[in-house]
């Protein structure tokens, strides 16, 4: 059965002397850190962000925790980008798993968290929000009975870090609106563009089949002078004169293969030509 937020929140407690009163702030990585290192000791704690306040300090934990985790061959994935949003139900499912790893592999004995950590107070993320500098310390092994209460009643700081996360979240969204709109914008200039070609080319086939027909009568009648038939020297010149301007191209234009038919046994002059259709 898994365990509760609150059994949880009570063994991260007294296994790290901490005062933690919401399973979000372990988004910061820095808890999940130090209960890898309670069970093999050899997490670099020195790199280890405490009192947090910005995500690319939480970034930063996570890839201690990573690094840590390759390097004791854990195969479990670590859903970094969820973590850090400080989410209680992301956060509860990761700790979760972490407990039943440490029940496994915990080898016992004595762990002193405060002096693994230099002395320093884990901070948290409160309600999915960054806490302020004022974020509440931990209890420490050396300090009275009083000292650890009133550091307990110490409220969270999470005014102006709270308008922060809001507007970090908000921008995010903006931009993501934007994208859509200029994604919507593009996709609708391409179809234009493309109901445009597809006109531009009917009316390219359209032309091309009239110009056809016509190539067509001038060869048959062309044509017919092999059969005796009679055509007179100046409507062969004329219709010679229509065939060359129908064959004619402008510099650096070449007429695809198969498109140009030449006459059996005509030879069309091909020099000083000026213009095309």
């Amino acid at each position: 059965m898994a365990e509760s937020r609150s059994s949880l929140l009570q063994w991260i407690n007294e296994l790290l002397q901490l005062q933690l009163t919401k399973v979000e702030q372990c988004g910061t990585g820095a808890v999940y850190c130090q209960i890898i290192d309670s069970i093999y000791g050899d997490v670099p704690m020195n790199k280890v962000k405490m009192n947090t306040k910005q995500q690319y300090e939480y970034l930063a934990n996570f890839k201690v925790l990573q690094n840590t985790f390759k390097q004791h061959s854990i195969d479990k994935p670590i859903p970094v980008d969820r973590l850090v949003n400080c989410k209680m139900q992301d956060n509860l499912e990761f700790l979760q798993w972490l407990k039943k790893y440490w029940d496994l592999n915990f080898p016992g004995g004595a762990y002193d968290a405060v002096a693994r950590r230099g002395g320093k107070g884990i901070g948290g993320a409160a309600d999915g929000r960054p806490t302020s500098a004022a974020a509440r310390p931990a209890a420490r092994a050396s300090t009275s009975t009083a000292s650890s209460t009133t550091a307990a009643r110490r409220p969270l700081g999470v005014g102006s870090a709270s308008r922060a996360a809001s507007s970090s979240t908000a921008r995010p969204a903006s931009r993501s609106a934007g994208s859509d709109v200029a994604l919507q914008q593009l996709t609708t200039q391409m179809n234009e563009m493309k109901l445009s070609v597809e006109g531009l080319e009917k009316e390219r086939d359209f032309y091309f089949n009239k110009l056809r027909d016509i190539e067509i009568l001038i060869g048959a009648r062309l044509e017919s002078e092999e059969h005796q038939d009679s055509i007179t020297e100046e409507e062969r010149e004329q219709l010679l004169a229509m065939q060359q301007i129908l064959y004619s191209t402008e510099d650096g234009f070449e007429v695809p293969e198969g498109e140009e038919e030449g006459l059996e046994g005509e030879e069309l002059p091909l020099e000083d030509e000026e213009e095309t259709f």
